[in-house]
Parts: C-alpha cells; sequence; structure tokens
C-alpha cells in the first residue's frame, strides 16, 4: 500500500542539544538522500553528513538513521535526522524534507500507522501516548508492561474464552444431533461466571487506582478564611493563590500542579462553602462541590482559632456524604494561635494538627502514603476510559445472556456472547464473525 511520506518534529520544542526530525513512507530514503547529497544509507546504522536545503544551502550537520520497512515503528521506511537543538535548525530542516515531497504529519499519524500496519495493537498505542504524559512513576512502570503487550496478551486469553463458549452454544444450535455433553449449559454457566469475576476484579482495580493513570486530583475545602489558598501556597511553594482575612477572597476554583513523592498531582484550592448571597460567589461554591466529587482526595480544613460553627458543620456532613467513595484528610490549621475550637466535634477524623504560616509535613506525607497504596499490583489494569468502559459492556452482556442460556434460549444467548466478544476485543481488535466459525469447525470437526 502506498502512502504519503509524512515528517514531523519528534522532540519537544525548546532549546536542547539535540532535534529529531522524523520521516516515514515510500520517498523517505529518496528525499533523505537529495537532503543530504548521499548515495545510500546502511539500515540501522547511523551516518554524519551534512543538510542542505532547495537551494543548496548548508543547514546543519546531522546524524541520519535509516529504518528499512518493515523493521520499523510505521513498518514503513523511517528516517530519522538528528540535527542540532533549537526551533530554528529543527523547522529548516522540516521544510526542507516538506520542499522534496514530504508532508507535515497529523498528531498521532506515525502511530495510526504503526496501528494500521498491523505493527502495535490499539493497547500498544494507548500505552505509547500515556506513557508521554505520565504522571507517577508507577504509571510509567504500568504503561510500560502494556507497551510490551501485557494487556494485549490477557484481553486475548477472555477473547479465546468467549469464542469457545460462542462456539459451544453455535455448535448446539445447529448441530444438536451431534454426541455432545449432556451438562454443557452448566458448563458454559461454570465458565462466564469465572470470566465475570476476572473482568470485574480488572474493573474494580483499574477504578481505583486510576489516579495513578490520571494524577489524582486532590481538592482542599473548608469554610471561608480557614487557610485553604495559604495551604495551596506552602505546598507549590510560591504565593499561586491571594491570601486575604477577607471571607470569599477566592471566588473560583484554582487548580496547579504539583509533585509529591513519585506522583504528580492536581491541587485545588475551592472557594469558601458557606451561604452565600453575591450570584458570583454562590456559583464558585457550587464550583467547590463539584470540585469535591471531581476529586481523588479531599482535604478537609477547619480553623482551630475559631469556634466550631454551622459552615463546619456542613463540612463534616460532605465528608460523611462521600467519605466511602473518596479519600478524605482532616487537618486543624491554625495552631499557633489561641485554640477555640470544640476538637470533639472532628475527633472521629483523626485531625492533623498545623499550622499552614510554619509546614505542611505532616500533610505531604499523609498524601504520599495515601497515594502509594493505590500503587503498582500483579493485577492487570485498564488504562483508559474507553478500556473501562468496553469491559463494563462486556460485563453488561455476560449478565445479559446468563437467563437466555438457562431457559435454552440459544440463539438469543448467542447474540450476547458476540456483543461480549465485540466488546472485549474493541480493546486490542476488531472481533471477526470468522474467528468463531475457525472455532467451531477447529474444535469440533464438524463436516467430516
Amino acid at each position: 500500500m502506498t502512502h504519503d511520506t509524512i515528517a514531523a518534529v519528534a522532540t519537544a520544542h525548546g532549546i536542547g542539544s539535540i532535534s529529531i526530525i522524523r520521516l516515514s513512507g515510500d520517498e523517505a530514503l529518496r528525499i533523505s538522500k537529495q537532503l543530504s547529497k548521499a548515495s545510500d544509507f546502511r539500515p540501522r546504522h547511523a551516518t554524519l553528513t551534512p543538510l542542505y536545503n532547495a537551494s543548496g544551502e548548508l543547514i546543519d550537520e546531522a546524524i541520519i538513521v535509516y529504518f528499512k520497512a518493515p523493521n520499523s515503528f510505521t513498518a514503513e521506511d523511517i528516517i530519522e535526522f538528528q540535527c542540532h537543538g533549537g526551533k530554528i535548525v529543527a523547522e529548516q530542516v522540516l521544510n526542507a524534507v516538506i520542499d522534496l515531497g514530504a508532508r507535515v504529519a497529523e498528531p498521532g499519524e506515525f502511530s495510526k500507522r504503526a496501528f494500521l500496519n498491523g505493527r502495535i495493537d490499539l493497547t500498544e498505542a494507548e500505552a505509547i501516548a500515556g506513557l508521554i504524559e505520565a504522571k507517577s512513576e508507577d504509571a510509567a512502570k504500568i504503561l510500560a508492561k502494556q507497551m510490551r503487550g501485557e494487556l494485549k496478551g490477557y484481553v486475548e486469553n477472555v477473547r479465546e474464552d468467549l469464542l469457545n463458549i460462542l462456539a459451544y452454544s453455535e455448535v448446539t444450535i445447529d448441530y444438536a444431533e451431534e454426541d455432545l455433553p449432556q451438562d454443557l449449559i452448566d458448563q458454559i454457566l461454570a465458565r462466564l461466571e469465572t470470566l465475570k469475576l476476572q473482568l470485574s476484579d480488572t474493573l474494580q482495580a483499574s477504578q481505583s487506582r486510576a489516579g495513578l493513570m490520571q494524577g489524582f486530583k486532590v481538592a482542599i475545602i473548608g469554610k471561608p478564611n480557614v487557610g485553604k489558598s495559604s495551604l495551596l501556597n506552602v505546598l507549590l511553594n510560591y504565593k499561586r493563590a491571594i491570601v486575604s482575612d477577607i471571607a470569599g477572597t477566592t471566588r473560583d476554583t484554582i487548580e496547579e500542579e504539583v509533585k509529591i513523592g513519585t506522583h504528580l498531582i492536581r491541587m485545588v484550592d475551592t472557594a469558601g462553602i458557606r451561604d452565600a448571597n453575591d450570584e458570583i460567589e454562590r456559583i464558585g461554591i457550587e464550583r467547590s462541590i463539584e470540585a469535591i466529587e471531581a476529586s481523588d482526595i479531599v482535604i478537609a480544613l477547619f480553623d482551630s482559632s475559631r469556634p466550631f460553627d454551622n459552615e463546619d458543620e456542613t463540612i463534616l456532613s460532605l465528608i460523611k456524604e462521600h467519605k466511602d467513595e473518596k479519600s478524605f484528610i482532616t487537618l486543624l490549621n491554625k495552631t499557633d494561635l489561641e485554640q477555640k475550637i470544640d476538637t470533639s466535634k472532628i475527633s472521629e477524623h483523626n485531625p492533623i494538627a498545623l499550622s499552614c504560616k510554619e509546614s505542611a509535613r505532616e500533610l505531604i506525607a499523609e498524601l504520599e502514603k495515601i497515594m502509594d497504596t493505590k500503587n503498582v499490583s500483579d493485577e492487570m489494569m485498564l488504562i483508559s476510559v474507553r478500556q473501562i468502559n468496553a469491559v463494563k459492556k462486556a460485563l453488561s452482556e455476560i449478565d445479559e445472556a446468563k437467563m437466555p442460556l438457562e431457559e435454552q434460549e440459544l440463539e438469543i444467548f448467542s447474540f450476547h456472547m458476540n456483543m461480549a466478544i465485540a466488546e472485549i476485543s474493541s480493546i486490542t481488535r476488531p472481533y471477526e464473525h470468522s474467528e468463531m466459525l475457525d472455532k467451531m469447525f477447529g474444535n469440533f470437526c464438524l463436516g467430516k
């Protein structure tokens, strides 16, 4: 198949020692020869050569590496130019290859070609994209495994089991006169239940560790003037949020990223939660509550220098409402001032006492502890919303298939099995009906 030859700068924009420009396609080798005025390149060897533009002017002296099809990432001819870093030189090389017949690659087009040419499957493509934006060291480890095909193997095994079950059903429908086991229905139900437990465990592990892949989101909540903005500034180690004694200074959510331990997390400073008459402030408070629902960890802040009041009670009610689905850390702030709060009101939540003006070491340690409990294990993990939704739908189809199976309505059962296989297959590669036929005639030797 002939494709356009595509080109792109493969390194991040900015100043650096090296920039890489990548070419892929049928014309990659020809363009490289013209650009360098070289006669040929040896595959998988680095060649130092000058590069010239269409006017014959020297652009740079660069290293060219040739990956001959099909032994390349895209399974096409690939040429990599390693030139001196910086925006100008890289752009000159890119413009020169475009002048010679290449076009600028679309976002993700190199990986798309690798997929279409059978070099990677969808799980490996998603792992590559995820690894580039990994939010923690644990996430990078998971994604590295999936680049090597770990999830692909898991999905293929599930797919194989479902195909075998479907084949049993299709054989029973079309070849009832064959000598098949009497307890076939019970066998299929047992195998379905085993698969369901396996997929459910994978789904639960993936959802509980979603923060590893996407980055943990941490919301700071509390009534006005408890020190939320001060806490954010301490964690960021610079003055990002305005700090004031005036209630309602923060009228919308403020989000910033900070690295804690091996994790990159997104801190959200919310507006003070209270009864507000001001429309803008009321909208800010609504967004604060939305931020709680969207967060993995919530830091609930109380002011030890003021008496416990109805606004603090509102914070406690939010903790109780979400405690089963969120990790909460309760902080008792302003311990450097005279203590006026009734600590018995929040003692059941084991508050950490601190002064944001002095140190947040204990909080940082607690955040790291919570995130590390969601670390890498031997359980299989799904790394994207797309993969998670596919497993959810497959589980739903398996559940829908059970009653028709028990009532021996095998046509309906087979319909749900086909849907379950299609959903699971969508994680890696499309499902083709011919695969089921291969199982039928391969495993059962029918039609002799």
